[in-house]
């Protein structure tokens, strides 16, 4: 059942991102066009997954969508590790001192603004965008990650290697870098899978009110904001989105528990 889980979730997230590579060089329709004449058609060999309400194509507004999902995710997982894995380091180096509370009392101060209000707090004085969107789910993964590397590191360093590296002169910070990373980064790999597949959900969920990216951006969100006074005209308007970002955060979280899995030395492999 590991071994399962993890090659769905390598399939299903593979899927979603060879559909935003393929994207760049090829779509099946131009995914800004309208065509009045042609809205609400169900799935055929003309629109694969049908058309929308204005006539756009929606296998080609999902491929175009997924590029944008995949990007403001993966950069958002980028500052939040980039940040609050250092910020954790240090934090774990200095136990019991004003540093590590310091650091820690930043976390829980933008623990206390979960990403939509970041988000809703940025539009309002920048306007909303994709580059915003990023900007709040970055924000808010920097004290996940923080944590993260925060506890992980704690026990590596009453090891006996962590206090032979300290009589040889090594700084901290040294041997953070050299020493404690190395042993804490499956648990980080694994953590980014997750953050990410909660990257996209909150993209989507920032795009469904409005705070993502703007139109005409083909976004999975506003897909689905677009669909929800059709959903009994025309099912497949809000299914096709709807399903894109279920399959893609479940790949995501089963491709997550499969390198738990198969990174964690504790566990009894088959």
């Amino acid at each position: 059942m590991r071994r399962l889980s993890l090659a769905l979730g390598l399939a299903l997230s593979g899927a979603a991102l060879a559909a935003a590579l393929v994207s760049f060089l090829w779509l099946p329709a131009d995914p800004l066009v309208l065509s009045v004449a042609d809205r609400l058609q169900p799935p055929s060999a003309a629109h694969w997954l049908g058309t929308d309400h204005l006539g756009r194509d929606i296998a080609a507004m999902l491929m175009a969508g997924a590029r944008v999902s995949i990007a403001v995710a993966l950069v958002a997982v980028g500052i939040g590790l980039g940040i609050g894995v250092p910020l954790g380091l240090i934090a774990s180096a200095r136990a019991g001192q004003w540093l590590d509370d310091l650091v820690m009392r930043g976390n829980d101060l933008i623990f206390a603004f979960p990403s939509l209000v970041i988000a809703i707090l940025i539009t309002a004085v920048f306007g909303p965008s994709a580059t915003n969107a990023i900007l709040a789910i970055g924000i808010f993964n920097i004290p996940v990650f923080a944590r993260v590397a925060r506890g992980a590191a704690l026990p590596v360093w009453t090891l006996d290697y962590i206090r032979a590296a300290r009589l040889a002169g090594k700084g901290r910070l040294r041997i953070a870098a050299e020493h404690v990373l190395p042993n804490i980064a499956p648990l980080l790999i694994v953590q980014a899978t997750i953050q990410f597949s909660l990257g996209i959900l909150a993209e989507a969920g920032l795009s469904y009110v409005g705070l993502g990216a703007q139109p005409p951006t083909p976004s999975w969100g506003r897909m689905l904001a677009e669909a929800q006074t059709m959903v009994t005209l025309a099912p497949h308007v809000a299914l096709m989105p709807g399903l894109a970002i279920v399959l893609t955060v479940l790949g995501l979280n089963l491709l997550g528990d499969g390198l738990r899995d198969r990174l964690d030395p504790r566990r009894v492999r088959a």
